[in-house]
């Protein structure tokens, strides 16, 4: 588990505030339970159940999550809980700390994802962060201009990360053994020390880290997107533990709707929103909008839809599962209804 990172406070925009305040609770009742409490929202209408604290696993990742966590926004709609957020290196950390009962909601990638649910993790993913695009990508040194020349070359990812998904798949569309190419598991900020040091040719691996390399003379040979127009659509995810949502409904829908008001920031004010990402990531934020816009946002009303939570999502995860037996990553592919009853579209259809 890694120790979350102090990043220098924002001043909140009013206008975004405002918007966020229908998520605010305005006063709280004890129900007698030892680890929870109830909250009453500022319509009055609905008693929220909640827990004392909840555990947030995040990434360094420019999207939402990061404006739910500058902004506070579930805190806004939970006043009497404590939110934790805890910084994560990678989705397969994040099974990791689901699995041993150390956090509540995380953002794992779509192949982490898809071997949790292979394996039994007991968690669900209520909420799609991302598309991945150009966000994620293969970046080389200038010599290199296929991936055939890949043969004999030592590239890094994060292991059981979307982007060693992607490598693993774009290797198998050039024909490439990838036992002939030294792939070594590293994490993004360990990543980019090996590229300026030279011990690496090259890494598939995400923003920011990407655009660093790409800064420091790294080549994009294939990106994401191209791999989606193949059919090997990544994603970001929100998933929730299972036994979290069960007991706590409510703060699942209000997560997401917290989630889903992140997601109108980044399509409807790309510039506020990049402000945002930008100081929470310590970056530009002419960097942080460049990143941003190599990502695909999708609000809850479409997630709900049968191309994404509705049905497709449930598909490409055991798709990804699949790929990933071939691969020799996972024993086995679970049955369909697994990966089925590991999506719940219920929470962003409420919100939508």
């Amino acid at each position: 588990m890694t120790t979350p990172r102090l990043r220098r406070p924002l001043v909140a925009v009013a206008a975004f505030v405002a918007l966020a305040s229908v998520l605010a609770a305005c006063s709280s009742d004890s129900d007698g339970a030892k680890d929870s409490k109830t909250t009453t929202t500022a319509a009055g209408t609905k008693a929220i159940d909640a827990p004392d604290k909840i555990t947030i696993a995040y990434q360094a990742i420019p999207n939402g999550d990061l404006i739910v966590k500058q902004q506070k926004l579930l805190e806004k709609a939970l006043p009497d809980t404590k939110i934790d957020w805890k910084l994560f290196d990678s989705g397969g950390a994040v099974n990791e700390a689901i699995t041993s009962g150390d956090i509540d909601f995380g953002l794992a990638g779509s192949s982490p994802v898809s071997r949790g649910l292979s394996t039994g993790i007991g968690y669900k993913v209520v909420w799609i962060h991302d598309v991945i695009g150009d966000a994620e990508a293969l970046a080389v040194k200038s010599d290199i201009t296929s991936i055939k020349d890949l043969v004999g070359k030592t590239i890094a990812t994060p292991f059981a990360s979307t982007s060693h998904y992607s490598l693993l798949a774009a290797l198998n569309d050039a024909g490439v053994d990838p036992t002939k190419v030294k792939i070594i598991d590293s994490e993004p900020d360990d990543i980019y020390a090996a590229w300026t040091a030279g011990d690496i040719d090259g890494a598939y691996v995400w923003n920011p880290n990407l655009a660093k390399i790409t800064a420091d003379g790294g080549k994009v040979l294939i990106t994401s997107a191209d791999l989606a127009k193949k059919g090997d659509t990544t994603y970001d995810l929100g998933v929730v533990s299972t036994k979290f949502a069960d007991q706590y409904p409510d703060v699942v829908d209000a997560w997401v709707k917290a989630q889903d008001k992140a997601v109108g920031l980044l399509n409807d004010d790309p510039d506020t929103a990049a402000e945002i990402i930008g100081a929470e990531l310590d970056i530009d934020t002419k960097d942080a909008k460049d990143q941003i816009g190599d990502l695909i946002f999708v609000s809850a009303k479409e997630q709900a839809g049968e191309k994404y939570l509705g049905g497709a999502l449930a598909a490409n995860l055991e798709k990804a599962a699949t790929f990933n037996q071939e691969q020799g990553e996972i024993d086995k592919v679970a049955a369909t209804k697994a990966y089925e009853d590991g999506v719940d579209a219920a929470p962003a259809k409420a919100a939508g």
